[in-house]
């Protein structure tokens, strides 16, 4: 049994034909290749490889026959192969390309292969200046690449590969969803265009019930910018020629210049394909504001055969000019440099190598497992840390407020209203674990909701949670607690007395009566706030007011006034105030005027103008929950196939062709072909065929 262990998915799949087909790979060294050819041993002398990258968009390998022929073997795009062949193979080549156009249009991935013949003694000047080069210190990539073009040309069609990446489950509906919460989807893939549409179908990202799709594939300047101005002519007829740029200043100190398009509304649904080409063309200084105004105003954009460099290029036209939050995800090296511009990368560990993960800030196993880290976590993230700061913000201005308004009581003498130790722990202890637990468990609906209705992901792109119109409703709402909280206090305890005649408050008194409703309030607020409760998070609120109780009582006691008499001043006033009905009376009365207007409020707000969130609440409260999630969901049927792009990524045929990559037992695997793909795989089918054998032609595909 013959386990192989390829570069990539594809590389398996065709090798793995190739053996059903009677051609058995069976071993190698860094200079010999051993077949099974029909039954027959065969070894063949490995001369040279010529690797594969994104600009050459092949790869090839010179090799010696038991007879002693020496044979170019050349595997690449249909579109590089086709300009390196001989004359003689213009029917074949016509063939041929009817055979790429059906398997790109059922969205498999093609390739093209040919080979040429070798002369001793021309091979053996090359190999020498071949050697010449790899070793040179200066120019090593441009003599190399002089060398390849010179020998990989005049070749021999023999035919072309087609090989079927089939989607991961839930690879549509995770699109799916994504759209409906108003996430923009862009596709960034090597592959051909037919290929690209197909995918774009099996994604569910290109509809039937489209109004257009616009496909950008002009060869000039001129026509891209022609081809994109119909597009936006016919989807906003009465849109200005020109975008609307707004320029603003952001960072620290207003130093950051920002340029903005501003969006246009669209009646219907467009989407627009342009191929690698015509995005060269399209991202010029010149034309870049109006690709982008362009796909903007499309639902789906998909660009097909763009290099690693332009993937990165589209990422960042995006983040300079629709000042957005971006996230690029893709599993091969050809993504890493997508990865990297964006604001948040994800890499899907697989089969593609690691290179993309390594590169990422989240890595996961699945693509549909994007689907619940935005809705959800990604959504629950937002919603916990916007009520963090809201609520730390609140929390501290309220506590500086009432500073500010004892100062014109105590002549601005810098004394504070609070007793010192009550301004150590506030933040320390008192308020840190309840607001700590909100941050962690807090969620305004269930993940099944969150699945169910996608919308709820479109108020943190809206900065409805926290902005500056949030911001300065914070400082007015602790404005007004603050003013509470000092004046009621204030109001009612003076000129009173006890029951015993004496006076009731003193500075002792009134700061230990302060400190104690703006704790009841703020742990109020935080309660007010809490969507979802845990063990936790009442375990940390009453359990911070315990604290505050014992505390209190402990450091005002006589027992530690006697032991820490400098430190620990408020002899008594815990025990003389809080005894006191009137006292309690003036707590809950302060209490209960700042947190009634809160509520008042956000009844009358849900009642008036309910948010997304408020109608989803109401309907958790008065329907069953959602059934959940599928462990693994249905692939959408569809008739059109899916395929996904050949690499960028440098090849490896220094390391082939070196003995670092052999281990102590026969490594029984074969590097012949340099293929990768853009989104995660399920599993590899390839097909082979030469467009002269008939019996090839109809033979059944070969499961990877």
């Amino acid at each position: 049994e013959l386990n192989y262990q390829a570069q990539s998915p594809d590389e398996g799949a065709l090798v793995t034909a190739a053996r059903n087909f009677g051609f058995v790979f069976r071993s190698r060294t860094p200079e010999t290749i051993t077949m099974m050819e029909m039954g027959e041993k065969v070894t063949y002398e490995l001369l040279a490889v010529l690797d594969f990258n994104n600009v050459r968009k092949r790869m090839s390998v010179i090799v010696r026959s038991p007879d002693g022929k020496m044979t170019l073997y050349c595997k690449g795009a249909d579109t590089i192969i086709f300009e390196r062949l001989d004359r003689s193979c213009k029917k074949l080549m016509k063939v041929t390309t009817g055979h790429l156009n059906e398997y790109a249009g059922d969205g498999l991935r093609t390739l093209a292969l040919a080979y040429k013949h070798l002369e001793e003694s021309y091979m053996e000047e090359w190999i020498q200046r071949h050697h010449e080069a790899s070793t040179a210190l200066e120019g090593r990539e441009e003599r190399l690449d002089q060398l390849y073009e010179e020998i990989e040309k005049d070749m021999i069609l023999l035919g072309a590969t087609a090989v079927e990446d089939k989607l991961q489950d839930g690879v549509p509906h995770t699109i799916e969803q994504l759209a409906k919460a108003d996430i923009k989807i862009w596709v960034l893939t090597g592959d051909k265009q037919e290929t690209a549409e197909n995918i774009g179908y099996s994604c569910n990202m290109l509809r039937e019930e489209m109004k257009d799709v616009f496909i950008v594939a002009a060869n000039t300047t001129e026509g891209v910018k022609q081809e994109l101005q119909y597009a936006r002519r016919k989807m906003c007829p009465g849109a200005a020629e020109e975008p609307t740029v707004t320029k603003a200043r952001a960072g620290l100190f207003w130093l950051k210049k920002m340029e903005t398009v501003q969006d246009e509304k669209v009646e219907g649904e467009y989407g627009l394909i342009i191929n690698g080409h015509s995005l060269a063309f399209a991202l010029e200084k010149d034309l870049e504001l109006e690709l982008l105004r362009t796909a903007c105003m499309c639902q789906t954009v998909i660009c097909c055969r763009v290099t690693p460099l332009q993937k990165a290029q589209v990422v960042e036209l995006v983040k300079k000019y629709k000042q957005a939050i971006t996230l690029a995800i893709g599993d091969g090296a050809n993504d890493v440099s997508m990865i990297k511009a964006a604001h948040i990368g994800v890499g899907i560990s697989g089969q593609e190598g690691m290179q993309a993960v390594l590169s990422s800030d989240f890595s996961f196993a699945q693509f549909r497992y994007l689907q619940r880290l935005l809705l959800v976590h990604g959504r629950w993230s937002y919603l916990r840390m916007c009520k963090f700061l809201q609520y730390f913000f609140y929390k501290n201005f309220t506590f500086t407020f009432v500073h500010f308004w004892y100062a014109f009581f105590c002549g601005f003498s810098a004394q504070t209203v609070y007793d010192e130790w009550f301004i150590a722990l506030y933040n320390l202890v008192y308020t840190c674990l309840p607001i700590l637990s909100l941050s962690l468990f807090d969620q305004d609906v269930n993940d099944r909701w969150s699945f169910q209705y996608p919308q709820l992901y479109s108020p943190g792109q809206l900065n409805m949670y926290f902005s500056k119109k949030a911001f300065v409703r914070c400082m007015m709402h602790s404005c007004y607690s603050s003013l509470v909280l000092f004046f009621i206090p204030w109001g009612a305890m003076h000129d009173t007395v006890r029951d015993d005649g004496r006076d009731l408050v003193d500075y002792q008194s009134f700061a230990l009566l302060a400190q104690t409703c703006l704790l009841v309030v703020v742990s109020a607020q935080l309660c007010i706030d809490t969507y979802y409760w845990t063990t936790v998070n009442q375990f940390f609120v009453w359990g911070s007011l315990a604290a505050y109780i014992a505390i209190t009582l402990t450091m005002y006691s006589n027992g530690t006034f006697l032991i820490f008499t400098s430190i620990f001043p408020f002899v008594g006033a815990a025990r003389n105030s809080l005894n006191q009905p009137n006292v309690w009376l003036t707590i809950f009365l302060a209490s209960l005027l700042c947190i009634l207007p809160v509520v008042a409020l956000r009844f009358i707000l849900i009642q008036i103008r309910p948010t997304i969130n408020d109608k989803v609440r109401h309907k958790m409260q008065m329907e069953a929950p959602p059934a959940p999630a599928p462990r693994r969901p249905v692939r959408r049927v569809s008739t059109r196939r899916s395929g996904y792009a050949f690499s960028h990524s440098q090849g490896y045929g220094a390391l082939v062709t070196s003995e670092r990559f052999l281990f102590k037992r026969p490594l029984k695997s074969l590097l012949a072909f340099s293929i990768q793909t853009d989104l995660p795989l399920a599993t590899n089918q390839a097909k082979l065929f030469r467009p002269i054998p008939e019996e090839i032609e109809g033979s059944q595909s070969s499961q990877s």
